[in-house]
């Protein structure tokens, strides 16, 4: 597995399909997946502890979320599974992590209600209910702060962020930064090495 699924558009390793199955909330999901895409061989740990551990929608839930870097979506389809009335943006650089969230999105009967775009295709005017994401840290602190730049200010109001961060790359620094911005950031668990931040607006508190 190479790194160039971080941050390339057009990744250059040969396309090698799967399939990894896993369970959240108890679903259980089969998703396609590919080489050149984010933890192609297994669900993240940090993914999987984000879905276990974050405070998931309920089906009640209504607005427009976004699972940030989204690789082949398994974020988004359990967003989506779990919150029928809502719709959820799958956002990544890499056109094959959007191509793979499509397909899945199909073969779970959720094309109707996840949006699979590139960064750029995201209308300016579109505010989220509530931010998830794996945000991808090997590409260094100065791009993952961009990328909190960019996307935390377009929480609704009394929105939500749900972010998991490896300690070791940086979790708790990016915690002590998002406070000197101005957000109120909870750590609401901490689990086989990661983080799990719940970012809200400190006018919501």
């Amino acid at each position: 597995m190479t790194a160039d699924h971080y941050f390339t558009a057009e990744p250059d390793t040969p396309f090698r399909r799967g399939e990894i199955e896993f369970s959240v909330a108890g679903r259980d999901y089969r998703l396609a997946v590919a080489s050149g895409v984010f933890s192609a061989g297994r669900l993240d740990p940090g993914t999987a502890v984000l879905l276990r551990k974050g405070g998931l929608p309920g089906a009640d839930a209504e607005g427009t979320l976004l699972d940030l870097g989204c690789g082949y979506g398994p974020i988004a389809c359990v967003l989506a599974s779990e919150a029928p009335k809502t719709t959820v943006y799958a956002v990544d650089v890499n056109s094959r992590a959007r191509e793979l969230t499509a397909e899945n999105a199909a073969t779970l009967g959720l094309s109707d209600r996840i949006r699979v775009a590139a960064p750029d295709e995201v209308p300016d005017h579109v505010t989220f209910t509530e931010i998830w994401s794996n945000p991808p840290t090997h590409v260094g602190k100065t791009e993952l702060r961009a990328l909190m730049e960019r996307w935390l200010p377009r929480l609704a109001p009394g929105g939500t962020a749900w972010l998991v961060i490896n300690r070791n790359l940086g979790g708790d620094s990016l915690h002590t930064w998002l406070e000197g911005l101005g957000w109120t950031v909870t750590r609401t668990a901490s689990q086989k090495g990661f983080r799990v931040l719940r970012v809200t607006r400190k006018s919501a508190d």
